[in-house]
């Protein structure tokens, strides 16, 4: 074996090796570099990394087809298993119900936790499913094994609708799709469709609770997640543990509180209950409603006071959310099932050593290849690109243009302003920024358009209107900063990603953000520090937190190198989270 085949792995976006004729990668890989002494390491490190640029294929924004825009199946993104996975010993059958699951049906963080924790916990041992309705956009190759197994019907609205339930694997997870006969989950994105939401979503919880009456499934867990939801522990406890179902206990996920599921009474009647008996403080009421004409409910009020646990997505927001909210009476009177658990991140599909969608792979102790993923996308979208040096060039970091990324859905909780705000400032210290987002409101659409027009020509600003996860991945491998300025954040998933793929966080001090992403300059908790974090929502805390991680950057360079390497080794996969969730699946468990 010579040097480059004991280096090089596939990949099918740009690189190509001469010998085999195939497209490949240069990726030195920590088992090889063990066989060999550091002083032929690092040679060998130089060397790959030229040759790899030599035969880079490098993107341009003029190519017919954007550079992220490649065929490669995301069936084939590498699902590894970590190396240490804590094995539980009481094992249970878990099933998901969700509106979103990623890769399939991701709108935003809900999809990727879901993923996440239903693979943490089929790698401890449980049997996990997942339940979610079939939408008609969801891409059917991206699932193995899709067989349709049972035609059912369930009732909706005075009828009974035929209903059709697929069994499939998801990155090797099991999913159960359900299908309605009418109209609902038809178009061409998850949400948004031409029907009623709610009710679509009001038919999804009792067609999930039907699913397992007509086949005797008894899980142990039924996990519900948001307010789509969270009609499933009224049907529950009201109708199917009166029936047949007298195993399951059920646990409410609250990934944002801001989103309450509002519901009329008659909306709530066409999934076979009464409405009128939930119009009530104590059980679903919206709070905002009572006096008016008429009341109205809240499905997220009644999951709470019908699950037999409440988690929220981490400790600091859980905090908030006890002391303000239309929720806050609802959540302290449930106090003692009240939890928060802070979200992982899915190792296996964000991992910048075997991602299938980067044009060069990297880890902590070999970072060359986010160089090149660097310039590769600096290149794809026009933007000045730099030239790559020696790793061991220190001085050489000074000459270097920060690479900004902010990939966020861009709606009034993310701090529109201040992303607003952060695009003229880093561009006024000299840096770069890619925005990567939809907006759903038409008004902040035409504003982030216009900025778009303003900047894309640039050399600078890149501000793309739309949601792409092959974009994500190559965003995350080329940045060398992650902007998550929310006004509020329950946990936020962007810095985890970003730390992951040796990007150091700018976050405003809020919610998951606090409790993940600790200030370089607070000395009071130096071992832990891992970002810049601001805690005022005006302009001038954020600049104060970007010409601080400026400065670090290009004056500071072995200290930020020092800090790349840090963020990448820190922990935030699922293993350890799971745990605490299995702990609380057995704290309610039917026994």
């Amino acid at each position: 074996m010579n040097l480059y085949t004991g280096l090089v792995q596939s990949n099918p976006l740009c690189m190509k090796f001469p010998s085999v004729g195939r497209k490949r990668e240069i990726a030195i890989r920590k088992p090889y570099l063990l066989r060999t002494n550091l002083c032929f390491q690092v040679a060998a490190m130089k060397e790959a990394t030229g040759w790899a640029l030599q035969n880079v294929i490098w993107p341009s924004p003029n190519d017919e087809i954007p550079f992220w825009r490649k065929e490669i199946p995301l069936l084939e993104a590498s699902v590894d298993v970590p190396a240490s996975v804590d094995k539980d010993s009481d094992l249970m059958h878990i099933v998901h119900v969700t509106a979103e699951m990623a890769p399939i049906a991701k709108v935003g963080g809900l999809g990727d936790v879901v993923t996440g924790l239903a693979r943490a916990c089929l790698l401890r041992g449980h049997s996990v499913d997942v339940m979610l309705p079939f939408y008609e956009c969801i891409p059917k190759s991206q699932i193995t094994e899709l067989t349709l197994i049972r035609a059912y019907d369930c009732y909706h609205d005075g009828s009974w609708v035929p209903t059709n339930a697929y069994h499939g694997l998801v990155t090797g997870i099991p999913v159960l799709l359900i299908e309605p006969s009418n109209h609902f989950f038809k178009g061409p994105t998850i949400y948004g469709g031409s029907y009623n939401e709610l009710e679509a979503y009001l038919f999804f919880s009792r067609a999930c609770l039907e699913w397992m009456q007509v086949t005797g499934m008894q899980p142990d867990i039924i996990h519900v997640h948001e307010w789509q939801t969270s009609a499933l522990p009224l049907l529950y406890w009201d109708m199917y543990n009166n029936l047949s179902l007298k195993k399951p206990r059920i646990v409410l996920t609250i990934h944002n509180m801001e989103h309450y599921g509002e519901c009329r009474k008659e909306q709530l009647s066409k999934c076979g209950i009464d409405g009128d008996a939930y119009a009530t403080p104590d059980k679903a009421v919206d709070d905002r409603t009572i006096g008016h004409n008429p009341e109205r409910l809240s499905l997220l009020k009644g999951g709470i006071v019908y699950s037999n646990v409440v988690v929220t997505v981490s400790p600091t927001y859980l905090k908030e959310t006890l002391r303000s909210g239309w929720l806050t009476s609802t959540l302290i009177t449930h106090r003692d099932k009240y939890n928060g658990i802070l979200n992982g991140i899915d190792t296996a599909m964000w991992n910048p050593a075997t991602d299938v969608f980067l044009p060069a792979r990297f880890d902590a102790e070999n970072i060359e290849g986010k160089k090149i993923c660097k310039q590769y996308v600096q290149r794809g979208l026009g933007l000045q690109a730099e030239a790559i040096t020696a790793a061991d060039d220190v001085n050489a970091i000074t000459e270097k243009v920060p690479l900004v990324v902010c990939i966020t859905r861009l709606v009034p909780q993310k701090g529109l302003h201040l992303i607003t705000c952060a695009i003229k400032h880093i561009e006024e210290l000299g840096g770069q920024i890619v925005v990567l987002g939809k907006a759903s409101d038409g008004r902040v659409e035409r504003e982030f358009k216009g900025l778009a027009d303003l900047h894309n020509e640039g050399p600078n600003v890149r501000i793309l209107l739309m949601y792409s996860e092959e974009l994500s991945h190559l965003l995350y491998a080329a940045a060398d900063m992650v902007l998550v300025p929310s006004l509020f954040e329950p946990c936020g998933l962007a810095q985890m990603i970003g730390m992951r793929y040796g990007v150091v966080p700018i976050v405003r001090k809020t919610g998951g953000l606090a409790d993940t992403v600790f200030d370089m300059d607070d000395r009071s908790n130096h071992e832990m520090s891992n970002g810049f974090v601001f805690e005022g929502i005006d302009e001038g805390s954020l600049n104060w937190a970007l010409d601080r991680a400026f400065r670090c950057y290009r004056e500071k360079p072995a200290e930020w190198e020092k800090l790349v390497q840090r963020v990448m080794g820190i922990d935030n996969s699922w293993n350890s989270t799971a745990g605490k969730y299995t702990t609380i699946y057995n704290s309610v468990r039917a026994r």
